[in-house]
């Protein structure tokens, strides 16, 4: 049996909505985030030696890291959905986007985190420049194609997703400014998978698609 193990408020809301897009048979385990640190409870951390989100379980294995939960899932279990084959026109723009969420558009955001706890007023300028740049190219890549990974949902898309919304509830940043991301998220948000999989990952608490 797939367990997700699911920090609440974190990116591991990816997995639970990718299970939901492939209608799979899988057990969701929530964890509420600690009182005093807002990190992760001690028995999410014995999960894994990182001791951070994600993490599934599929029978002995314990496997971390969003990506490589991903490409697990939709191989073992996404008879090839959600993924475009090598053959297909949105092959190569589908790879961009989905090694983009987490190699630069998610470690532009720690950037920034590090830098405030450092006790920034704020961003160094490398960093702005850095992020500035990559929500550019998001408004600009929407404007261009309906999802990331071009005509259809990939899992690019459910990369990309928690940066677009959940996280924006730790800093409460504006989008208004940005209509194609506005009108994709209003895509997104209409999806009965997205919307089952955030009912589930996140109780009470509405998507934040606005």
């Amino acid at each position: 049996m797939l367990i997700v193990h699911h920090l609440r408020i974190s990116q591991s809301e990816r997995i639970v909505w990718l299970c939901e897009e492939l209608a799979l048979d899988y057990t969701l385990k929530l964890y509420n985030r600690r009182e005093d640190n807002r990190l992760a409870p001690d028995e999410y951390k014995a999960l894994h030696p990182m001791g951070i989100a994600p993490v599934i379980q599929d029978g002995d294995l314990v496997l971390g890291e969003s990506g490589a939960i991903i490409d697990y899932i939709t191989v073992k279990y996404g008879q090839g959905q959600l993924v475009p084959g090598v053959d297909h026109p949105d092959f190569a723009d589908h790879l961009f986007w989905y090694h983009f969420a987490n190699a630069t558009f998610m470690t532009n955001g720690m950037m920034g985190i590090a830098a405030m706890q450092a006790g920034a007023t704020e961003l160094p300028p490398f960093v702005a420049d850095r992020t500035n740049k990559a929500w550019a190219m998001v408004e600009a890549r929407l404007g261009q194609a309906d999802y990331f990974g071009g005509a259809q949902l990939t899992t690019a898309d459910i990369m990309m997703g928690f940066q677009l919304t959940t996280s924006r509830a730790f800093n409460d940043m504006s989008i208004d400014h940005l209509p194609n991301l506005k009108a994709y998220l209003k895509r997104i948000g209409a999806r009965p998978a997205y919307q089952a999989a955030m009912a589930k990952a996140e109780p009470g608490m509405p998507p934040k698609i606005d």
